[in-house]
């Protein structure tokens, strides 16, 4: 198999029907609509993290991020 697996869901009758005579493959617009939402689950954990982040930035002070800065930047 070529890394690709099947996602199976359930619809309604008339929008099966629906889809059918507008010529509307399930395929492209499952897999649209699945990508999406990981991409904005992914976006809620990031934003989560910088915000735990954030909270411990505040605590470092600004001589230490300097010397990290140049530290780094000597490397």
């Amino acid at each position: 198999m070529n890394g690709y697996v099947t996602v199976s869901a359930k619809v309604p009758r008339w929008l099966k029907e629906a889809m059918d005579r507008l010529g509307i493959k399930p395929g492209p617009v499952i897999r649209r609509a699945l990508e999406q939402e990981v991409k904005k689950a992914m976006l809620r954990k990031l934003e989560e993290k910088a915000r735990e982040l954030a909270k411990e930035l505040p605590q470092i002070p600004d001589e230490e991020v300097a010397k990290l800065i140049r530290e780094d930047r000597g490397r």
